[in-house]
């Protein structure tokens, strides 16, 4: 089998064998195919595409292409949630616990935050003390004592995929379908979970910028999930504007805590409880509705807050931080932005808001960098409110108020004003099942 001969059939519109693709993925991995043959079948695949069955075969040989999990010794049933990415998109932190506290168990595993999105990771070690480390017995242990726990990748999950990126990442291929759902589900599929929620965000601030686009993607996914034999759903979820109003690691670990104690952001509570009741019902709870009323209930009885605290204590978390959050610490500076003019929000670049937020520290632009994580952003505005010049935008925190200049400019520039109120859009635009 060569490697030109692969190349040529896939640029000429032909349809890979399993074998072909065990093939390319196995040379990726060993090193033993060349970077400029991955590039070009890379290439191959952006313009011709894949059938449903070589996108399921490429995500099988990115999965196989590691370490897998093994979570047999966990009790009950598994159930996983994952999302494409966001700006202030922390509904793990709420979510996990809602679940965890019916008996289902939530073995996560996350990443880290790169760009203008957060990871889940960051956010937690904004928490002090807090160990995003666990040896494989104890992160058992924990799953079933407390019924969840949140780790980093500490194993190598599909290395292929690791490669791949680096390579589509530099030759304009990153935004091919097929080569989007064998990333994530490859990753996803290397968890040994039973269950699979997945939040395919759309708009501004997400990787698919139009609902059809997230659509398309979100049911290739759903089929590579079915076609592992893992119950899976998507929902279509809208990033057109950041969710609720913290951005940054600290910030939206207080935003979380709040949304456990039963008073936070509207939008983000309604997207935390409906992903939970998807999660409840996959996991056999009952219908999507009445598993909406369980997590309801599971934040107004606080059993989902005494489930989360409990977690950062097993985790060496600070548990006093989530009692109260004014005990986090505090960054030294803070600056107003203000509107220079007046009208409705009729629309915002989430991208732009989360570049805002990583300018003043809150992210990195590169694995290595070092995360501030009391910088960030705390709406006063959003999408739909009425906001007169010299009201106040937003509230930026950083401990280098030179970084202010260029964060504000983001933010001015990103957010655009109307005269009449915009019509609402849906925060769940659909499921695909």
């Amino acid at each position: 089998m060569r490697m030109y001969d692969i190349i040529k059939k896939k640029r000429d519109g032909g349809e890979l064998t399993t074998e072909e693709i065990k093939y390319f993925i196995g040379g990726v991995t060993d090193g033993s195919i060349p970077d400029y043959q991955t590039s070009a079948l890379c290439m191959a695949i952006y313009f011709r595409g894949m059938t449903v069955r070589e996108t399921c075969d490429l995500t099988f040989a990115v999965r196989d292409s590691g370490d897998r999990l093994d979570f047999s010794d966990i009790d009950g049933i598994r159930v996983d949630k994952h999302s494409t990415g966001g700006v202030g998109d922390k509904t793990s932190l709420v979510v996990a616990p809602i679940v965890a506290s019916f008996g289902i168990k939530v073995a996560k595993m996350s990443g880290r935050g790169l760009g203008h999105t957060g990871g889940t990771v960051d956010k937690l070690e904004a928490i002090e003390g807090f160990k995003t480390t666990l040896s494989d017995e104890d992160f058992i242990k924990q799953v079933n004592d407390i019924g969840f726990a949140i780790v980093g990748q500490s194993k190598q999950f599909a290395p292929a995929d690791k490669k791949l990126y680096a390579l589509r990442d530099v030759t304009a291929t990153v935004d091919s379908m097929p080569l989007i759902a064998a990333s994530i589900m490859g990753k996803k599929l290397a968890a040994d979970d039973d269950c699979i929620v997945l939040d395919v965000k759309t708009g501004s601030g997400s990787f698919m910028k139009s609902v059809e686009d997230s659509k398309a993607l979100a049911r290739l996914m759903v089929d590579i999930g079915k076609n592992a034999g893992k119950k899976t759903v998507a929902l279509i979820t809208n990033m057109d504007r950041p969710l609720g109003y913290a951005i940054g690691n600290s910030l939206e670990v207080i935003e979380a805590v709040e949304t456990l104690n039963g008073h936070g952001p509207k939008d983000f509570t309604e997207v935390c409880l409906t992903l939970a009741a998807y999660m409840l019902s996959l996991a056999g709870k009952g219908s999507v509705e009445n598993c909406k009323k369980l997590a309801e209930q599971a934040i107004a009885d606080g059993s989902a807050l005494e489930t989360f605290k409990r977690m950062v204590k097993a985790q060496g978390g600070d548990v006093k931080l989530i009692e109260n959050t004014e005990n986090f610490k505090k960054a030294k500076y803070a600056y107003a932005v203000k509107s220079t003019v007046s009208g409705y929000i009729c629309k915002v670049d989430t991208e732009a808001y989360g570049l805002a937020s990583l300018a003043l520290g809150a992210g990195r632009n590169t694995i290595e960098d070092v995360i501030d994580y009391s910088a960030g952003i705390m709406l006063r505005r959003k999408t739909g409110d009425y906001i007169k010049a010299g009201d106040e935008l937003a509230t930026l925190y950083a401990n280098d108020k030179t970084k202010f200049t260029a964060a504000e400019k983001l933010l001015l520039s990103a957010t655009l004003l109307q005269d009449e109120k915009p019509q609402d859009e849906p925060l769940v635009y659909c499921t695909v099942e």
